[in-house]
């Protein structure tokens, strides 16, 4: 059932970032990463197995960010996607404030919900504010490591549209290593034990380069569903 319901979260969630782009232009792809700025956060704080690894939720959503940068880059520019980024920051950051102010509330006699957001958002701190610094570090990496691919693969065949998938690969294979192992440290060091924590950074990065080779398709999709409207 978790192996199912990954690969049914995988089609959704690329489907979802191929139908707000179609629909909503850059827009759609800005909305969708405020709301996996949030959710990937959220569901990190699940240990599941699947596929013969444990590892933690939300893979597949923040790999998705990394999908809308690399088809802004593509089709818009770096200035688009870093702003893609910097909207992934600012939510993240409002959010941790917002879900914090919370716990500040005294809760009425016939609450039943308070231990639930206790054990939720007490937790969820520490993973947003480790997500946020590698949130940055990490996309912004990405970006300008695609940029750096573009150059070189232009250069190489003389053409703009050759090779989108090495530079989309290259760029984001590199840049999740990096996130997948600072995130791991940042978030869950003290809270689970040494090979846990090797096996979060394992499984994290398999499906990493999954999420990656799987991406590329959509990416040769987004380029022909760009809304000729909707330039950068």
């Amino acid at each position: 059932m978790n192996e199912l319901l990954l690969i049914g979260s995988l089609v959704f969630i690329y489907g979802s970032v191929l139908a707000a782009y179609r629909f909503f232009g850059k827009t759609g792809l800005y909305i969708i990463t405020a709301i996996a700025s949030i959710g990937a956060n959220i569901e990190c704080l699940l240990m599941i197995n699947a596929f013969g690894m444990e590892q933690t939720l939300g893979n597949v959503f923040f790999a998705s960010t990394f999908l809308i940068t690399d088809i802004l880059s593509e089709n818009h520019s770096k200035k688009a996607a870093d702003k893609a980024v910097w909207i992934g920051f600012f939510t993240t950051v409002f959010f941790i404030i917002i879900s914090q102010s919370w716990l500040l509330y005294t809760p009425s006699e016939s609450d039943t919900m308070r231990p639930a957001i206790e054990a939720l958002f007490t937790a969820t701190p520490r993973t947003m504010i480790a997500s946020l610094i590698v949130y940055i570090v990490s996309q912004f990496l990405d970006v300008r490591l695609y940029h750096l691919w573009w150059k070189l693969t232009e250069k190489k065949s003389g053409s703009k549209k050759r090779f989108l998938w090495l530079r989309n690969n290259g760029s984001t294979l590199i840049s999740q290593l990096l996130n997948t192992a600072l995130f791991t440290l940042f978030a869950f060091f003290g809270i689970y034990d040494v090979s846990t924590l090797i096996s979060i950074m394992i499984s994290s990065y398999i499906i990493f380069v999954f999420t990656s080779l799987l991406d590329t398709p959509v990416i040769y999709l987004a380029r022909k569903l760009k809304p000729e409207s909707d330039s950068e």
